[in-house]
């Protein structure tokens, strides 16, 4: 049953943008308010400079980029082992109770790859325990696209963002400060 004083799971998914966007104006808002925020990033890697990242340090939001780029820039076994790293360090960071919101983005993105098998390194079900089990009171939001049916049944919120027009389309390559 949803209560605020349970902690609430929220979902961000869709094709459209702003999935990310949406989730870090809530790591914005909750530390206003004296939470605790932690945010991992799945698919990002900490090899490139994201805003986010820049302004989050400064506003001593903690971030950790876990991954190694988009599955089509490293090898299947690369990834395996980002995502390896990347579970178990969140699994620990959710569990320790130090936090009041976490923030897991693109986890929908790794949990849908078909490339390669993530099952046994990211396994749904492993995340649908987390989503369960976490620490009384903490809000979790997970963002992504293609959030599996499982992770949207278990979820307080599902808001899916839908494209209308995107300049990607004309041509307009990602553009630093709305996409990175």
């Amino acid at each position: 049953m949803a209560s605020k004083e349970r902690g609430l799971c929220l979902v961000y998914t869709g094709d459209g943008k702003g999935k990310t966007t949406a989730s870090l104006g809530l790591a914005v808002r909750a530390t206003g308010r004296g939470q605790r925020v932690l945010i991992v990033q799945f698919i990002k890697s900490p090899q490139r400079t994201y805003g986010e990242k820049i302004i989050f340090d400064k506003l001593g939001i903690e971030m950790h980029q876990t991954g190694v780029g988009f599955t089509w820039t490293k090898t299947p076994e690369e990834h395996r082992e980002a995502l390896k790293k990347a579970w178990a360090f969140t699994k620990e960071k959710v569990m320790s109770g130090q936090y009041d919101v976490v923030i897991l983005d693109e986890i929908h993105n790794a949990l849908s790859i078909t490339k390669f098998p993530i099952d046994d390194v990211l396994p749904l079900q492993e995340v649908l325990e987390l989503i369960e089990n976490r620490p009384e009171g903490m809000h979790l939001i997970l963002t992504g696209r293609s959030a599996r049916e499982e992770v949207i049944e278990a979820a307080d919120l599902v808001s899916e963002i839908k494209p209308i027009k995107h300049y990607y389309e004309e041509g307009i390559p990602a553009v630093k400060g709305l996409e990175f």
